[in-house]
């Protein structure tokens, strides 16, 4: 049986939610899921708010292989990312030495104070391990299966890069295009069928509209290439016996 691995990542910020900061991330997470064989199920925006945090937190982290975290880990009030997640676990959230020494350094290094909002950039639940951030030196964490990584995207796909070594991964999906010259309206009935016969992949329809005319991709995939093979030519059957425009 195909090895399925799933996760789900929770975007964090009111920033997010306003508009003010389009997001980068969850486009860059999904193609890295996606290359490794862990399927991306899910994605929840959540405001600067502990209790919406603690609670996507607790019902993802139960519910899939991995949570990843974007946002709220900076130095400023609503950076309370750490906070939260610690409170999910029910541990506290403490200054981490290791932390508080890799930050004294590189401010240090740089003749920059190092205050008591920058000291917050350390703090995180105990018991959590470091997961490094090669681009500014504060690190994320990783405490059970939540991995805790800053929202912005250059510093985020870098952490996500020492992440993506340490995880379990899946079998991969395959996939196949069809192309079909009409729109969904025609085929979203024989679709289905094909789809309810090979219960073992995913079936697509993705319509496009190009000078006037509606048309649809149809991608199939599937963990083993004899599924895919087989509703794909399904599938290629079904546009072929279409009438013609």
């Amino acid at each position: 049986m195909p090895d399925i691995v799933t996760a789900a990542m929770i975007v964090i910020g009111d920033e997010i939610l306003s508009g003010r900061t389009k997001d980068r991330n969850i486009g860059h997470l999904a193609d890295m899921m996606t290359a490794i064989g862990v399927d991306l199920k899910e994605v929840r925006v959540v405001a600067d708010d502990e209790d919406d945090i603690v609670a996507a937190v607790n019902a993802l982290r139960h519910r899939y292989d991995y949570v990843f975290t974007t946002g709220g880990i900076g130095p400023t009030h609503d950076d309370i990312t750490a906070d939260s997640v610690a409170k999910a676990f029910g541990v506290a959230c403490d200054y981490d030495e290791k932390a508080m020494a890799l930050l004294a350094q590189s401010y240090a290094a740089r003749n920059i104070e190092f205050n008591d909002a920058r000291k917050r950039m350390a703090r995180m639940p105990v018991g959590a391990d470091h997961i490094d951030n090669p681009v500014s030196v504060a690190p994320g964490f990783r405490i059970g299966n939540v991995h805790v990584m800053a929202g912005v995207p250059s510093i985020f796909q870098a952490m996500l890069d020492n992440v993506v070594p340490t995880l379990k991964t899946g079998t991969r999906l395959l996939s196949a295009t069809v192309s079909c010259p009409h729109g969904e309206g025609i085929i979203g009935g024989p679709l289905a069928k094909i789809q309810e016969a090979h219960p073992d992949t995913i079936i697509g329809s993705y319509p496009k509209y190009l000078d006037g005319t509606f048309s649809t991709d149809l991608v199939v995939r599937a963990r083993t290439q004899a599924a895919l093979d087989a509703a794909r030519q399904a599938v290629e059957a079904m546009v072929a016996a279409l009438p013609a425009r």
